[in-house]
């Protein structure tokens, strides 16, 4: 397994956000926006880990880095839900690394684009009962989600953002839309913010991160 890339800030850390990358990219695609967020967020840590690489059904098997093999696109997309799960409890264990480091889960933050995104929503919401500081979901969509999701206290806590292009011609924007609206049924104090763009990330949103994430970690 691919050791996860790690932005340490200048001074000791006292808040991480660790961030997952989409399918078919790398631990280094977001290394730039966690630079950038890190001048205003100058004693978070980021955690960028790699999806391992396996073949991926709708791609004509073709094996590239997946968090997940996905099955179908339509008419509902179909994925491998065990995958999935394997991949939600890669990322607990980073979550206990870094509360072993000292770091308490109200400044832990989980992020994840597309793929990735799927993967933070299951982990904070279908398996890790804990508080923790926040789930940043960009430009991705539940799979794992029920119509309604019961949540423990500890869950409802955890708050959400989640961003979405008007025109993502990968992920439909009401599949993130759906996503949000269950949250917000379950409880969850959940953001919606809506950008005009494609399957991507923009500047504006990412000043919209760093406020979000400013007013949590800073």
């Amino acid at each position: 397994m691919t050791p996860p890339l790690i932005l340490d800030p200048t001074g000791r850390a006292d808040a991480c956000v660790i961030w997952l990358h989409g399918l078919g990219a790398s631990r280094h695609d977001f290394e730039p926006v966690a630079k950038l967020l890190q001048e205003r967020l100058p004693s978070t840590r980021f955690v960028l880990p790699q999806a391992p690489t396996r073949a991926v059904t709708i791609n004509g098997s073709y094996e590239m880095p997946s968090w997940y093999d996905i099955l179908a696109m339509a008419p509902a997309r179909a994925i491998d839900r065990p995958q999935l799960e394997a991949s939600a409890h890669q990322v607990l264990t980073l979550l206990d690394e870094q509360q072993a480091q000292g770091i308490t889960p109200q400044r832990l933050i989980l992020a994840g684009f597309s793929q990735g995104g799927a993967v933070v929503l299951h982990c904070a919401y279908l398996e890790a009962d804990r508080a923790l500081g926040g789930v940043m979901a960009l430009s991705t969509y539940a799979p794992t989600f029920a119509d309604s999701i019961a949540l423990s206290d500890q869950q409802r806590r955890i708050p959400a953002l989640c961003m979405h292009g008007s025109v993502d011609t990968v992920v439909a924007r009401d599949m993130g839309h759906s996503a949000w609206q269950r949250l917000q049924a379950a409880g969850v104090d959940a953001q919606w913010r809506e950008y005009p763009m494609d399957h991507e990330v923009v500047i504006e949103q990412i000043r919209d991160i760093a406020d979000w994430l400013h007013a949590r970690l800073g």
